[in-house]
């Protein structure tokens, strides 16, 4: 009857759990619809790279929280479930209509029965469903990870909100934290941490031990709770999350054009040069544009295998980030059509 119990409450944390991740994806799909076209610069290994969105970083969350709202559904089923079925899985006790009577007894429950079991419910389900919100925490540490890296003060991309008399230091008056995302990606270890117990839960003596009663007591509704909390907290962060824009562009155009050398690669490529000959060249050029504190267009400008091919007019437009963002946009606005009616549900 216990497991019965749990059933209903693991049901009924779910339906909770799918309201809140809706509540997150609508945040999520708000902020890529209104960043669709803002350049920002992209990082691979921590460095600078090619430009990217805002509202392509925003959709790629989105549909990340989409996958999580499609895995509850398809986990609910195998998760809640009840079972009648006596000490030790015989149902002996209820004799010839003991598979009728924990079906109806289900059925009045709301939930589903056990195909078959024995005195306890299989344990790869409750596994199952810490994996799942194993999962959730991580992409919401993902995003705190992220919102924290560009609030750094070198980088100052955006900011948490920050209340009028909220400190950030008791020492450093300056002090402004993101002690919000922070909490989110802290409390995401301690729910990642309940998985390898719950894997453990399923590896039970015979009929059953009790080797996992204890440990569930503490795993099943702290991990729950952690992840319900911590997905308000990051749909709060994002809801009140302020972007910089100044600093957007300044960071963009940080290294006087290095970032885009790929635009003007494939466009010599274009033009006749081989591509590994084109390489070559945007490497040489780049490496010198940064080591002389020079812009890429002023170096690319004084190569003659460059100016061959292009004008200082084509390079000036090769090198401006608003015009390689590619399908940026549309992907955005896909991302957007395709997951808004999960919003409403």
């Amino acid at each position: 009857m216990l497991d019965t119990a749990t059933g209903l409450q693991l049901r009924d944390s779910l339906v909770l759990l799918d309201q809140k991740l809706r509540a997150l994806l609508r945040v999520l799909l708000d902020r890529a619809e209104k960043t669709r076209t803002l350049v920002c610069a992209a990082r691979t290994h921590g460095q600078i790279g090619v430009p990217t969105t805002y509202g392509l970083r925003f959709a790629i969350w989105a549909s990340e929280v989409a996958r999580h709202i499609d895995r509850l559904s398809e986990i609910l089923p195998r998760v809640a479930v009840g079972k009648l079925t006596g000490a030790v899985g015989t149902q002996a006790a209820l004799g010839e209509k003991g598979m009728e009577v924990q079906e109806t007894m289900m059925s009045f429950l709301g939930i589903s029965p056990v195909d078959v079991a024995n005195q306890v419910v299989p344990r790869d389900r409750y596994a199952e469903y810490i994996m799942f919100l194993a999962g959730v925490a991580t992409t919401l540490d993902k995003i705190g990870i992220e919102i924290r890296t560009l609030q750094r003060t070198e980088i100052a991309e955006v900011e948490e909100s920050f209340g009028k008399k909220q400190v950030g230091s008791s020492t450093m008056p300056h002090k402004r934290n993101p002690i919000k995302s922070e909490q989110v990606c802290g409390l995401a270890r301690v729910v990642r941490a309940a998985v390898e117990p719950a894997l453990q839960n399923n590896t039970l003596w015979d009929e059953r031990d009790l080797t996992n009663s204890s440990c569930e007591r503490v795993i099943l509704p702290e991990a729950t709770i952690l992840t319900d909390h911590i997905l308000q907290v990051m749909t709060r962060v994002l809801e009140g999350l302020t972007i910089h824009r100044k600093n957007v562009r300044k960071n963009l155009e940080l290294l006087g054009g290095v970032p885009l050398a790929e635009s003007v690669m494939v466009e010599l490529t274009r033009r006749g040069m081989g591509r590994q000959e084109a390489h070559e060249v945007l490497r040489e050029s780049s490496m010198k544009a940064l080591a002389g504190g020079k812009t890429l267009a002023s170096v690319l400008g004084g190569n003659r295998e460059v100016t061959a091919l292009l004008s200082s007019k084509e390079i000036e437009i090769l090198l401006d980030p608003d015009r390689y963002i590619g399908t940026a946009p549309a992907q955005v606005d896909r991302v957007v059509a395709r997951l808004s009616p999960l919003c409403a549900s």
